[in-house]
């Protein structure tokens, strides 16, 4: 088997984990509206009023957003077809930092450490734990690294084709960080099935679980979730978190983002202006033997590639970069049956992992 047709394996095996969970049921401590919204114009133009949109309808979206954008949608002609109305709490971390009851199976910040360190405990001839950086609370921000060959262990790198796999962005998205830890524990547990050793002794293969530690245990300090997006940084205006997912260097704040500190998408100050950010782009640039790039997310059933930030196709530039990104994501799709689509055709969205990676690096890049 090719090194290409193993890459291409692993990261369908990866994107399968996505199917098989779902979302805990949230309280929204947020205004939760749905807004008219008929095609990608419209969408893109709604995104653009710094609301983060979370369910696409045929006529509709739902989305988070404060009053003033609201005004200002409705002053553009759109519809307010409904909302939820509940407060959301801004200040800094108080409560229990665990999830409600009934989600309590989920990982937490200390219990994801805790089983990483118990993978490399187990596996120590595959598995290498390590920092690539700290978050703006000064939690670390954990990879592990599965590669057979110690030298790469080691020195935390490789010249073997590599894959990158990573979740929570978006605080609240805690399914984002299971799915990415779930790989992890399934290569392992089956480390002696051919198929799953020829990955291991074949590829270099990072998980870093959760990017965004100080949002994810903020959604979760009192007990119950607070429906957080962003991180954790102050900003100038006291206002707390960025949008992690907005603030990656490529191509932005051309669209889909807000300089509304405010807002759910807000971008922040500059191009990686998060230590989170700069982080993932120090690893990445810092690991270019990777290929491919997949990012977990739970907005919906879908396989998105760049790009994101334009409503132009990668095949206008490279046709055969355009038609690998076909065949991944349907070769991914066979395997989880979602939907795989260039990204902006749900709505324009700039400053996002996948068009960073793929635009700066040259790297195969999906959101899920």
């Amino acid at each position: 088997m090719t090194a290409r047709n193993l890459l291409f394996s692993v990261l369908c095996l990866g994107a399968n984990f996505a199917a098989y969970a779902h979302p805990p049921e949230t309280t929204n401590p947020m205004k939760f509206v749905q807004i008219s919204a008929k095609d990608r114009d419209q969408r893109s133009d709604i995104a653009n009023h710094g609301v983060s949109i979370e369910f696409v309808r045929s006529d509709s979206v739902w989305g988070f957003a404060n009053e003033s954008m609201m005004n200002a949608l409705k002053k553009d002609g759109f519809k307010i077809l409904g909302q939820f109305e509940e407060s959301v709490g801004r200040g800094g971390h108080e409560g229990i930092l665990d999830f409600p009851r009934k989600d309590d199976l989920y990982h937490n910040y200390a219990e994801t450490l805790s089983a990483l360190q118990a993978l490399e405990a187990a596996n120590p001839e595959y598995v290498k734990l390590s920092s690539i950086g700290k978050s703006t609370e000064g939690r670390d921000l954990w990879a592990v690294h599965l590669n057979s060959d110690q030298i790469d262990r080691d020195r935390g790198n490789s010249n073997k084709p590599g894959a990158i796999f990573m979740g929570n962005h978006h605080a609240r998205e805690h399914l984002s960080v299971e799915v990415p830890l779930m790989f992890a524990e399934y290569l392992l547990k089956n480390k002696t099935d051919p198929r799953i050793k020829r990955y291991l002794d074949s590829l270099d293969i990072w998980i870093i679980p959760m990017v965004n530690p100080d949002g994810a245990e903020f959604d979760i300090a009192t007990g119950r979730y607070q429906t957080w997006r962003k991180n954790r940084s102050v900003n100038f205006d006291g206002t707390y978190g960025t949008d992690l997912n907005r603030n990656y260097g490529y191509q932005w704040g051309t669209g889909g983002s807000s300089k509304d500190t405010n807002s759910e998408v807000y971008m922040g100050k500059a191009p990686f202006s998060e230590p989170e950010t700069q982080a993932i782009r120090d690893f990445v640039s810092s690991h270019l033997n990777s290929k491919v790039l997949l990012t977990f997310h739970t907005y919906s059933e879908l396989i998105l590639y760049p790009w994101g930030y334009s409503k132009d196709s990668v095949n206008q530039v490279n046709p055969r970069d355009f038609k690998v990104f076909e065949t991944m994501a349907q070769k991914m799709a066979t395997w989880n049956h979602y939907e795989p689509m260039q990204a902006s055709d749900l709505y324009i969205a700039s400053g996002d992992t996948t068009d960073w990676a793929y635009g700066t690096h040259g790297i195969f890049a999906f959101t899920l």
